[in-house]
């Protein structure tokens, strides 16, 4: 029986996980995406090509791959088909989970009035509904992907919930669905997906069991977990690797080589703790050269520099074996970079994430800055410096920087 290997992401999302899991789908039979919803965003370059997807995994882009949408997804229907006009021929390459969870336009009504509500002390989500969406799931009020299969039934589920629960939505200023629009809503989308979804589970331990390659691809970052990251500036759902069993129903003996992605620097979106942002020229400057704005929303992502601090503790969270380095290009031409060694904490050196990383401030260690990497394919080509650079974050986290990107191009990345 196979084991899935797997692609998680090891700082605040948004560290570049699509153009590896594209780069590692070439060799493998099926994508499996366990966590998250639309609110995330992998931005893939193909030949000059930019593709961003936010619910379809990355492997839909190599004609021989498959791919698997898990339980542990929230799937808006209709952001899904808009994001399938993209590709042709889906049938017998994609597959969504029955026990899945719908996001529907609600939901995102509801996220953004929870917003509002909040004020100043707003989380700072994209308001697309995916707290709501997992927050219905845990309340066990939600409803299932296998559900659409019967587009009356759900129809009259969600109407009841509206009128039991109408002083709420009234005082969010959320309108409840019309039936009969609904009902044509859901019939819609059951007409365009109902052939894609199926019992995802089986169809996972079937393929193990005939020894195909699978790879489990993650959304956003651990430490925006619901466990392990800087709550309550998190996303909703459990972004580490661990997560991969319950969102896929696989157990952790099935999980192979895990792979973190990190950015060669450090970015955020959202409100919340980020002790290595740079607020002055060189967080714009690696705002810029970044293109750092979000593949989902178009806001920009807060920058600073690399954290090694929580990249150990999301290394041991993970399990990581190899670390995937993103954006080592968006460095060049920096007389030197830094990076948070350790914080310092009511006056005292800590060298672990805390409770709380609101009040912990970076102490940082500098390293000589290089002229170019873009474009470079051969670790031995990259300037002295970038592999110091580079060597000196391996020691720091324990963990061998096993890919290096140097572009977003698919093919301008390094295997050591």
């Amino acid at each position: 029986m196979s084991k899935a290997d797997l692609i998680v992401g090891l700082q605040w999302g948004d560290e570049g996980k699509g153009k590896i899991v594209d780069h590692m789908a070439q060799t493998h039979d099926y994508v499996c995406r366990f966590a998250g919803g639309h609110n995330a965003g992998h931005t893939i370059v193909i030949d000059g090509k930019k593709y961003a997807l936010h619910l379809i995994p990355s492997g839909v882009l190599n004609p021989s791959a498959k791919n698997i949408v898990g339980n542990g997804v929230v799937l808006s229907p209709k952001d899904f088909i808009k994001e399938m006009v993209q590709f042709d021929n889906l049938e017998g390459r994609l597959f969504l989970s029955d026990k899945a969870h719908i996001l529907l336009p609600y939901h995102a009504q509801i996220d953004q009035a929870k917003e509002r509500m909040k004020g100043d002390k707003a989380i700072g989500t994209t308001g697309k509904g995916i707290g709501p969406a997992y927050g219905d799931k845990i309340a066990r009020i939600g409803h299932r992907l296998g559900e659409l299969l019967n587009p009356e039934k759900l129809t009259a589920k969600i109407v009841e919930y509206f009128a039991m629960n109408k002083p709420v939505f009234d005082a969010m200023d959320v309108a409840a669905p019309v039936e009969s629009e609904l009902l044509v809503e859901l019939q819609g989308y059951k007409d365009v997906l109902g052939s894609f979804i199926c019992d995802t589970t089986q169809l996972m331990w079937s393929i193990m069991d005939e020894d195909k390659k699978i790879l489990l691809e993650g959304a956003q970052g651990t430490m925006l977990d619901i466990d392990h990251g800087t709550y309550p500036y998190v996303t909703s759902s459990s972004t580490v690797s661990a997560g991969a069993c319950t969102g896929l129903g696989i157990n952790p003996k099935d999980i192979g080589k895990v792979t973190g992605i990190a950015k060669a620097y450090c970015t955020r979106v959202g409100n919340g703790p980020f002790p290595s942002e740079d607020f002055g020229d060189e967080g714009d400057r690696l705002r810029k050269n970044g293109h750092e704005f979000g593949t989902t929303t178009g806001r920009p992502r807060r920058c600073g520099w690399f954290d090694a601090v929580a990249m150990r503790h999301a290394v041991r969270v993970n399990g990581v074996d190899q670390v995937g380095l993103m954006k080592l290009d968006v460095l060049d031409g920096f007389d030197e970079v830094k990076v948070c060694v350790a914080y310092e904490v009511d006056g005292k050196e800590i060298n672990y994430v805390p409770y709380d990383l609101e009040d912990a401030t970076p102490l940082y260690k500098s390293f000589p800055g290089w002229d170019k990497t873009e474009g470079v394919r051969d670790f031995d080509a990259l300037p002295d410096t970038a592999k110091s650079y580079i060597e000196a974050l391996e020691e720091m986290i324990g963990v061998n920087m096993g890919i290096i990107s140097t572009s977003p191009e698919r093919a301008d990345t390094i295997i050591r």
